[in-house]
């Protein structure tokens, strides 16, 4: 999967400025509201519930928060990196500073599961993280997210 398929440039924000986890959450959710059609508040509060169920900081400073909603019609993204860390309960206790927002359509289960792990190896990759923290502007961000991994058997 690529994540291309999912985000587009206008989803990417540069220096979102939030002063905590439900800020950014409410935050992605107005963008994805506005782009999607959907109520910002269904958003939201799908988003949360699914934190109750355990931070989505997956460490290193990333989190990728995800939902489903039962009226969307696609696999959609939403990219930000924040103006500072913030505390967002993540497996490892370190403040994140890039999240990545995953909406998916109810039924889109192995789809979903796919887009999650996609995200996460793309963030995972050191070089791809620092690039993106080190990025001009949400163009350059957009590239480095939507640019096909190095293959593992690369020489």
């Amino acid at each position: 999967m690529d994540l291309g398929d999912l985000l587009k440039k206008e989803a990417v924000t540069c220096g979102l400025k939030a002063k905590s986890k439900k800020q950014v959450i409410q935050d992605l959710a107005a963008q994805a509201s506005a782009d999607t059609g959907l109520s910002e508040r269904e958003i939201f509060d799908t988003l949360l519930q699914r934190e109750r169920l355990g931070s989505t900081g997956v460490g290193h400073g990333i989190a990728i928060p995800h939902g489903k909603l039962t009226r969307l019609d696609r696999l959609v993204g939403y990219f930000a990196r924040l103006d500072r860390p913030i505390d967002f309960d993540a497996l490892d206790d370190e403040p994140v500073d890039l999240v990545f927002l995953l909406l998916a359509p109810e039924g889109a289960g192995a789809d979903h599961l796919k887009a999650l792990a996609r995200i996460a190896r793309q963030l995972r990759d050191g070089s791809v993280a620092h690039n993106i923290r080190q990025a001009a502007d949400a163009g350059a961000i957009f590239a480095l997210l939507t640019q096909p991994l190095a293959s593992s058997n690369a020489a």
